[in-house]
């Protein structure tokens, strides 16, 4: 199963995420989030990073300001959070993630017709479009989910505790975590590696896509 560590901030973090094993190194660029990273930033860890697939989290943004992003920072996915269409989507200079909301109007087709390469479920909050810390009712979505065709990351917080119903549930591509890595708003580095052991320590099963 594959672990996207969203929400980094510093260089010692980054690092020790991608040597836990974590394989995708998430950076938030909306202003309004308290995870928000300036991109001069973000590009000095991500020069720093050998192995981890850097991803740019994004909410309604300019699009050419999008693609500015991608290059400045080298970034190898482009996640979109917020209300982007299929056209939007189509411009950005590099592989798509598009996040999905989970709630009653959720669609597994609406997200197998979106051109991204993959689909991230996350919970639905009005008016907050990411980054809520809590959990959507993951018995109720595994119908629905499981009829996505491509790559599936579940968000929305997961942590070490609660890892393993959501692999035993979805058995999804990967997982996305930020809130559950945290202590006071802040990256631990005990608790990325202790994320890490605790995805090590699953039982290897089917895998989506």
């Amino acid at each position: 199963m594959k672990v996207k560590m969203c929400g980094m901030k510093s260089l010692l973090a980054a690092k020790v995420a991608e040597e836990a094993g974590a394989d995708f190194i998430g950076f938030i660029f909306w202003p309004q989030s308290h995870r928000y990273i300036e991109p001069e930033h973000a590009a000095v860890i991500a020069g720093q990073l050998q192995q981890a697939w850097k991803t740019g989290v994004f909410v309604d943004e300019d699009i050419e300001k999008v693609n500015e992003i991608v290059q400045q920072v080298h970034l190898d996915f482009v996640q979109l959070h917020g209300h982007e269409n299929a056209a939007y989507a189509r411009k950005v200079q590099c592989p798509v993630i598009k996040a999905f909301h989970y709630d009653d109007g959720f669609s597994a087709q609406a997200a197998n017709e979106f051109p991204a390469e993959m689909i991230l479920i996350d919970t639905y909050r009005p008016g907050q479009p990411g980054g809520t810390g809590e959990t959507f009712d993951w018995r109720d979505a595994a119908e629905e989910i499981a009829k996505v065709e491509k790559p599936v990351l579940i968000a929305g917080g997961i942590n070490t505790g609660n890892l393993r119903t959501v692999a035993r549930i979805f058995h999804p591509y990967g997982v996305d975590v930020s809130g559950g890595l945290e202590e006071n708003k802040e990256k631990s580095i005990s608790k990325i590696q202790a994320f890490m052991r605790r995805v090590r320590s699953l039982p290897r099963g089917r895998k989506r896509h």
